[in-house]
């Protein structure tokens, strides 16, 4: 499907309303930065994340560059309640669909979880439905809840992005909780590919990213040879620079031919 109105040809994403959660740093603020000037004037790029004050500099930063979008701050911790029915509020406060070409909804938002703990640690409900109270029940109702408030309707091309892992794909000891919430989204995503065959529906593994979760998995990992293994990887020089990746994601919306509920890897051609 090519993009709304030719824009592909231009390198742009038409005018759209974009949702983009986990944006205040890493890869999320580098996909900010460059979907920004992919968005025609009269586009609209809400900006979540728990972090208020980097998300406020973020969108300072793309109002500046990009004179004609309208970037909104909506600081909620997705994990909540109250906090997803902030970001569906901003979401119905948006403006009126006329001459809108495009929709994109980026769930990037995401943890690790406790990654020091073994499968046999996990005792606690709590812990464990916290856990995917934040990785995966906010991103299955913050999408059905965009997804009816932008209903289907002529000429909008309407886009879902997951970003995935390999750990969707393959286990990883010691960390349950995150190969687990991953395998779980992109399952969810692949029923909604099936059950909305208008909605382009994508599911980005970014690779390994040099951000503060490769940090910490390089330094709290429970599993000895897996942590041993990701210190390998940043000092041999192997981690990718989230601007990187982001730009492949780019790309990948831009030419629009993957197929809907496809698992595409930052490696794959």
């Amino acid at each position: 499907m090519a993009a709304p109105g030719g824009a592909g040809a231009l390198g742009s994403l038409g005018r759209a309303a974009c949702v983009l959660t986990g944006a205040s740093r890493g890869f999320g603020r580098s996909l900010a930065l460059l979907l920004a000037p992919r968005l025609a004037a009269g586009s609209v790029l809400v900006l979540v994340a728990r972090a208020q004050g980097a998300l406020e500099e973020l969108a300072a930063e793309l109002r500046g560059s990009c004179p004609g979008l309208r970037a909104e701050c909506v600081p909620a911790d997705l994990g909540t309640a109250a906090g997803l029915q902030r970001v569906l509020g901003a979401v119905r406060d948006l403006p009126g669909e006329a001459g809108l070409e495009r929709l994109l909804l980026v769930n990037n938002a995401g943890s690790l979880g406790d990654i020091s703990k073994f499968f046999v640690d996990f005792t606690s409900p709590d812990e464990v439905n916290s856990y995917f109270a934040f990785n995966v029940t906010s991103a299955l109702c913050l999408t059905s809840s965009i997804l009816k408030a932008f209903g289907k309707r002529p000429g909008l091309h309407r886009t879902v992005v997951n970003i995935s892992s390999l750990c969707a794909l393959k286990p990883f000891k010691s960390w349950t909780l995150y190969c687990t919430g991953k395998a779980s989204r992109d399952m969810m995503f692949q029923v909604l590919a099936l059950e909305e065959p208008d909605v382009r529906v994508l599911n980005y593994a970014p690779g390994p990213l040099d951000t503060d979760m490769q940090e910490v998995a390089r330094t709290r990992t429970g599993d000895a040879e897996l942590r041993q293994f990701f210190l390998d990887h940043k000092e041999s020089g192997q981690l990718l620079d989230c601007s990187v990746s982001a730009q492949k994601l780019v790309t990948l919306l831009l030419d629009d031919t993957f197929s809907s509920g496809a698992h595409i890897d930052f490696y794959e051609s």
